[in-house]
């Protein structure tokens, strides 16, 4: 999972929907740690009058446009119930994501920095960072909070969950991982340490350290 031609310290954040991986980023980011959200990036590779949003008209139909932007409900609820299309559009987007993390990263000056990507795993993107850190969660919380936030059926929330690698997996390819089934100040109080510990490694240079497993 070496980070190509990087020489600082990088992180790839990852973790299922509605795992609390954006609390973990903001708290990242309170902290002070250069992160880059590649869901922030996905919107701007489609934005309005981009090469990539007529691509995306071409290839699924105007209906998937409303008022010359991406109607991202309506293209979620299509791609997470057909992998034939998710698999079209991850064909348009992910090589201008891959290009533009790769870019913020290899600009950024400080000891180390985060990729803040949700499906790391399922993108292969591993080689683009140093350590992973999974924010996890049980099955079942994550469907409670999903439908809690999104105010979507139990059967799209489970959707949007087989759509992603599962639990298991992104556990066997974590370096480091908080358990997210406690509170948000705990929550927090976990990225505290994990950014204390990624300065002392970047600093030190062992990147391949051993990792923690917390709370």
């Amino acid at each position: 999972m070496a980070a190509a031609d990087a020489a600082r310290l990088t992180v790839g954040l990852t973790g299922g929907v509605a795992s609390g991986k954006s609390t973990a980023a903001q708290a990242f980011r309170a902290l002070g740690a250069p992160l880059l959200n590649a869901d922030e990036v996905a919107r701007e590779v489609v934005a309005r009058g981009t090469p990539a949003l007529e691509r995306i008209r071409a290839e699924f139909g105007a209906e998937f446009l409303r008022n010359g932007e991406l109607d991202r409900p309506k293209m979620r609820q299509h791609v997470f119930a057909d992998a034939k299309a998710r698999r079209a559009l991850e064909a348009i987007t992910h090589p201008l994501i891959r290009e533009r993390l790769t870019a913020w990263r290899d600009a950024q000056p400080g000891p180390y920095c985060i990729l803040d990507v949700p499906i790391l795993v399922e993108a292969g993107m591993e080689a683009m960072v140093d350590r992973i850190l999974v924010i996890d969660a049980p099955e079942d919380v994550q469907i409670g909070r999903l439908r809690a936030r999104d105010r979507i059926s139990d059967e799209l929330a489970r959707q949007m969950l087989a759509a992603q690698a599962t639990r298991e997996q992104r556990l066997a390819r974590a370096d480091d991982r908080i358990a997210n089934t406690g509170t948000v100040p705990e929550l927090c109080a976990a990225a505290g340490r994990l950014h204390a510990f990624y300065l002392d490694l970047a600093r030190s240079g062992r990147k391949r350290a051993p990792g923690l497993h917390l709370p």
